[in-house]
Order: structure tokens, then C-alpha cells, then sequence
């Protein structure tokens, strides 16, 4: 059996093997054969980084799953730990987020959560990839209205960003706080300064103009030395740089 799930999703260069549409359409046919476990409709939450490719995944991992019957929830470009949110408050069957984290833009991944907002056991990912060599689930073409149906999640963000403040203090704030916040051109380029700002904070922000082909370019986690420079400039308290999927940070002082 071919290996495609290394130690954290699939990921690989772009539109060449294993990040092509048409292995990413069948990952999606068997994510949703397998994750349909309960009787009545299933649906699957996609969110992604801001990279090129995602648009290319997206569309394949969504006509994957929509061809077993499940439906799709689409939330765009959000942070990996929002699609685990997601996931579960929006009582999903699965999540998925396409995104190669700190990695150039280039390259491109896909994870798969489980309704608990955790990445699967690696069993699951073996019973994956063994759905996909084998022929067990390549008859299964519901027709008709048992085709599943893409949806726009058009607050996706307002939701996350709520969760995000409820789960610090209710008497912390961030009222005298200046910060500099590099997004990395990824995935919170709009959510982490509103997050920040509706604190309390004053937030100055680089890294959050997004064209598909920045995203990690000089800046972020990976390459501190941009919010190190601005930090400086905008007598700044604290400085944080993200990753292109926002689930890592680094964190500088004043000086």
C-alpha cells in the first residue's frame, strides 16, 4: 500500500502527487464513507490557508465528498485550531483543513479532524489510504437528492473569534497593551487583530496582505526578524508572529 499520511496530514508539492485534485477528490470520497456513522444527513467543515492551491484542493476535497452524500461546510481561510472549533460546535462529522503550515506556498497539505476536533489516530488514516487503493467503495454513486451540497459558512469567522475571547478571563483585557501582530500572509490575517483589538489592545499589523503566493515569505514565525524591526519602530510591548495556519507563535519583547 502507498504511503500517503505522513506525521501530520498528506502533504507534498502543489499539484504534483500526493497534492494533486484528483488524489485529493478521492481522500475525500473515503474521509466521508468512513466518518458517515449515524443515520440521517453528514456533513464535513473544509478551512484553509491562504495559499494558491487551496482554491484547487478545496474544489476536489468538496466534489469527493459531496459525491458520497455528505455535505460540505465551507468556512475559507481560517486558523487550524478554528476548523477543530468548528468542528465540533458546529456538531460536524469531520473537519478538514488544506494548508502546509510554515511551509512555502508551494507546497500545500491536507489534515482531517475527527468530531471531537482532534487529528485521527493513525488507524484511521491506514483505513483511509486503504479505501482509496482498494475498489470497496467505488461502487457507492448516490444519485438524485442523496448528493451532498456545499454551503458557504458565512460567519465562520465572527464564531471563532468569540470562542477565542470567552476562553481567556472575563476580567483579563488587554486595555494599555501596544502590539504588533505578523500574520504571515496566512490563515488569521483577519482574525487575530480583531481578536486582539476587541480586548482592549492598540494592534499594528504586517504579514496580513494575502496573494496566494506570500504567505510564510519573509515573515512569521519562520522569519521573526520583520516583527522584530517593527516592534522596535512602533514602540511596540509585545511582539507575535504566526505561521501560515496560526497554530504556532513566536513572541518578542520590546527590545
Amino acid at each position: 500500500m502507498r504511503k500517503l499520511f505522513g506525521t501530520d496530514g498528506v502533504r507534498g508539492v502543489a499539484n504534483l502527487e500526493p497534492m494533486t485534485s484528483e488524489t485529493a477528490m478521492q481522500l475525500g470520497r473515503a474521509a466521508a464513507h468512513l466518518f458517515m456513522r449515524r443515520a440521517g444527513r453528514h456533513q464535513i467543515v473544509i478551512g484553509k490557508d491562504t495559499r494558491i492551491s487551496g482554491y484547487m484542493l478545496e474544489s476536489a476535497l468538496t466534489a469527493g465528498i459531496c459525491s458520497m452524500g455528505v455535505d460540505v461546510l465551507l468556512v475559507g481561510p481560517m486558523p487550524t485550531p478554528a476548523i477543530a472549533f468548528l468542528t465540533r460546535s458546529l456538531r460536524a462529522d469531520a473537519g478538514v483543513v488544506i494548508s502546509a503550515s510554515h511551509n512555502p506556498y508551494q507546497d500545500n497539505g491536507i489534515k482531517f479532524f475527527s468530531n471531537d476536533g482532534f487529528k485521527l489516530p493513525d488507524e484511521m488514516e491506514a483505513r483511509i489510504e486503504q479505501l482509496i487503493v482498494s475498489d470497496e467503495i467505488s461502487h457507492l454513486r448516490p444519485t438524485a437528492d442523496l448528493i451532498g451540497k456545499a454551503y458557504r459558512l458565512d460567519d465562520a469567522d465572527g464564531r471563532y473569534i468569540e470562542w477565542a475571547k470567552r476562553s481567556l478571563p472575563k476580567d483579563l483585557d488587554f486595555q494599555g497593551l501596544k502590539l504588533v501582530v505578523d500574520c504571515a500572509n496566512g490563515a488569521a490575517y483577519k482574525v487575530a487583530p480583531t481578536v486582539l483589538r476587541e480586548l482592549g489592545a492598540k494592534v499594528d499589523v504586517i504579514g496580513n496582505k494575502p496573494d496566494g503566493m506570500n504567505i510564510n515569505a519573509g515573515c512569521g514565525a519562520v522569519h521573526p526578524e520583520q516583527l522584530q524591526e517593527a516592534v522596535r519602530h512602533h514602540k511596540a510591548d509585545i511582539g507575535i508572529a504566526l505561521d501560515g495556519d496560526a497554530d504556532r507563535a513566536i513572541f518578542v519583547c520590546e527590545q
